[in-house]
């Protein structure tokens, strides 16, 4: 289980244009790295949404997010400029960055259980350590705000 205070995983994705975008590029700032099943479905949305309306409160206390699912580029693309997202949404195909962040794994739905990404974020601090984990969210549609005041009481 990601702890807080241990060193979080290192990774290197790709984004919606192609570029990798890796843990070390953000050394010395906090991220919040969510991840998500699918882009564009009624949860996601409103999670990625929730993150959106957050961002102005996030950015102001030098906090930025990044999206991950199994979707590829011309998805993100796609869905990032539905809901106009102002952060990167990464591409994990693999699932090799879910499995390290524990992100994927078994997960029941509609009472049957199956292999699947499981919802959930990491805020990982400047010193690219795990400062929060929250395994198998519940509520999409509340978690930004919850992430949001987790940033904000620490500060």
């Amino acid at each position: 289980m990601l702890e807080p205070g241990q060193k979080a995983p290192p990774f290197t994705l790709v984004d919606s244009s192609g570029s990798k975008v890796s843990l070390a590029d953000f050394a010395g700032r906090d991220l919040i790295l969510y991840f998500y099943p699918k882009d564009d479905t009624p949860g996601c949305t409103k999670e990625a949404c929730g993150f959106r309306d957050a961002w102005d409160d996030l950015q102001a206390l030098g906090v930025t997010v990044l999206g991950v699912s199994a979707d590829d580029a011309a998805s993100h693309v796609k869905f990032a400029s539905k809901y106009r997202l102002p952060f990167p949404l990464l591409t994990d195909t693999d699932r090799s960055v879910m499995k390290a962040y524990e992100a994927y794994g078994e997960k029941k739905m509609y009472g049957i259980t199956r292999m699947g990404v499981i919802r959930s974020t990491v805020w990982i601090g400047p010193d690219g350590r795990v400062r929060r984990h929250w395994p198998r969210v519940s509520n999409a549609g509340e978690h930004p705000d919850k992430v949001l005041a987790a940033v904000r009481a620490e500060r």
